[in-house]
C-alpha cells in the first residue's frame, strides 16, 4: 500500500483554496486598496485622481456588506440554508461596536455625564445597566461582537436543525427572529436607545473617527477582514468537512443515513456565519457613524440574499461581487432617481434569475469554457470545418 504523504494534504489543500477565483479576487481586492489608499494620501485634492475621505468611508462601507454576504453565502451557497434573518447577527455585531464607542464617549456628551449615555441621561436612567458592564474595555467589546451573535446563533440553531426544522419554514422563522429584535430593540427600556439607536461617537482605540487617517484605517481593516473571511470559508469548503457540507446540502437524508450527524454540521456552519456577520456589523458602524434597530428590518435580510443571488451562490466572490454591485447602484440610483431603485432591483433579480441562474459568477465560468478560436496555421482549417 502506498503511503500517505501529510504534505501532499495540505499541498491540495492549498491549491484548492487559492485556485483561479481566490487568486484574482485577493489580486483585486489588494490592488484597489492599495490604489484606493495612496489615491487618498499622496494625491493633492484638486488632482482629478484623487480619492476623497468620502469616497474611501463608503468603499469601506460596501467592503462590511460584502463580508456580510459571504457569511450568507456559506450558510445557504454550501450548506443549503436559505437564512431570512443573518440582518439580526448583523445588527447585533454592530450595537455591541456601538456600545464600545459609546462609552468612548465619556464626558465629551450633550449632558457631560461620564458613565451614561445622553439618552440614558434623557430618559432619567440613575445607573448603568449590568449588560453595558464591560464595554468600556475594547477587548470585551470585541469579545461580545464574536459571542452576542454566535450565542444566539447557537440556541436557535440547537432548537432548529434538532427539530429538523428545514426549507422554507425554516427561512421564516429565521425572518420571526430578526423582526422579534428589531421590535425589542426599538422598545426605550430595553436600553439600547430605542428608535434613535445609539450615534454621536467620537473615537475609536483613541483614534478621532472623523480623522481621515482613521478612516483609511477602518477601510483597510474591513478589506483584511473581508480577505480573510473569504479565506476561512473558502479552505472550510475545500476540507472533508466542506464535503459534508455539500451532501447535506444535495442530498440531507441520505448523509444522514450514511451515519453523519447532519445536525451538528448546519449547527457549526450556522454559529461560524453569525459570527462572520456580527464582524461585518462592528466594522460597518463606525464608518457609518449609527446603529439603529431599522438594521434589523426583515428587508434588509432579504436584500442580503438577492445581493448573493445576482453574485452567484457557492462560489464565495459572487457573492461579494453582487454586494458590491447593487450596493454601489443603491447609492446611485438614490442619489439621483430615488423612486426607482426598488424597480431597479427587483428587475435585476427578476433577470439574474432567469437569464442567469448561476449568477455573475456563473456568466464568467461560461465565458472562460468558451472555446478561443485557433491561431496560426490551424485557422483555416478550422474556418473550414465550421463553414
Amino acid at each position: 500500500m502506498a503511503e500517505l504523504n501529510p504534505a501532499s494534504f495540505a499541498g491540495t489543500h492549498r491549491k484548492a483554496v487559492f485556485d483561479t477565483g481566490t487568486n484574482w479576487f485577493l489580486g483585486v481586492l489588494f490592488g484597489a486598496t492599495l490604489l484606493v489608499t495612496m489615491a487618498n494620501q499622496l494625491l493633492p485634492a484638486d488632482n482629478p485622481f484623487h480619492v476623497a475621505t468620502f469616497t474611501v468611508t463608503l468603499l469601506g462601507k460596501y467592503l462590511t456588506l460584502a463580508l456580510l454576504a459571504v457569511a450568507v453565502d456559506f450558510v445557504w451557497g454550501y450548506l443549503g440554508i436559505l437564512s431570512l434573518g443573518h440582518g439580526a447577527f448583523f445588527g447585533l455585531g454592530g450595537y455591541a461596536m456601538g456600545m464600545y464607542l459609546m462609552r468612548q464617549i465619556g464626558d465629551r456628551g450633550v449632558y457631560g455625564n461620564p458613565e451614561l449615555p445622553d439618552f440614558m441621561v434623557f430618559l432619567n436612567w440613575s445607573e448603568l445597566p449590568w449588560f453595558w458592564q464591560g464595554f468600556d474595555q475594547f477587548w470585551f467589546a470585541a469579545l461580545m461582537i464574536l459571542l452576542v451573535p454566535g450565542t444566539l446563533a447557537f440556541v436557535f440553531g440547537w432548537f432548529a436543525f434538532r427539530s429538523r426544522v428545514t426549507g422554507v419554514y425554516l427561512s421564516i422563522i429565521t425572518q420571526a427572529l430578526t423582526y422579534a429584535l428589531m421590535l425589542a430593540f426599538f422598545r426605550n427600556e430595553m436600553g439600547f436607545g430605542g428608535n434613535n439607536g445609539l450615534t454621536d461617537f467620537k473615537d475609536l482605540l483613541g483614534f478621532n473617527l472623523q480623522s481621515e487617517s482613521t478612516r483609511i484605517g477602518l477601510f483597510i481593516a474591513s478589506a483584511l477582514a473581508l480577505s480573510l473571511g473569504y479565506l476561512l470559508c473558502k479552505w472550510i469548503t475545500v476540507t472533508r468537512f466542506g464535503r459534508v457540507m455539500l451532501a447535506v446540502r444535495d442530498a440531507e437524508n441520505r448523509t444522514r443515513f450514511s451515519g453523519y450527524k447532519v445536525e451538528h454540521v448546519q449547527l457549526v456552519v450556522f454559529v461560524l456565519s453569525a459570527m462572520i456577520a456580527g464582524v461585518a456589523g462592528a466594522l460597518y458602524v463606525p464608518q457609518v457613524g449609527i446603529i439603529n434597530p431599522g438594521e434589523f428590518s426583515p428587508l434588509n435580510s432579504i436584500e442580503i440574499v438577492v445581493w448573493v443571488a445576482i453574485g452567484g451562490r457557492a462560489t464565495l466572490y459572487g457573492a461579494v461581487i453582487g454586494a458590491l454591485l447593487v450596493n454601489f447602484s443603491k447609492t446611485w440610483f438614490t442619489g439621483v432617481m430615488p423612486e426607482v431603485w426598488l424597480f431597479a432591483l427587483g428587475g435585476l433579480f427578476v433577470f439574474v434569475t432567469i437569464v442567469l441562474p448561476q449568477g455573475m459568477a456563473g456568466l464568467f465560468k461560461h465565458l472562460k469554457k468558451q472555446p478561443r478560436p485557433p491561431i496560426g496555421p490551424d485557422a483555416q482549417f478550422h474556418r473550414e470545418a465550421t463553414a
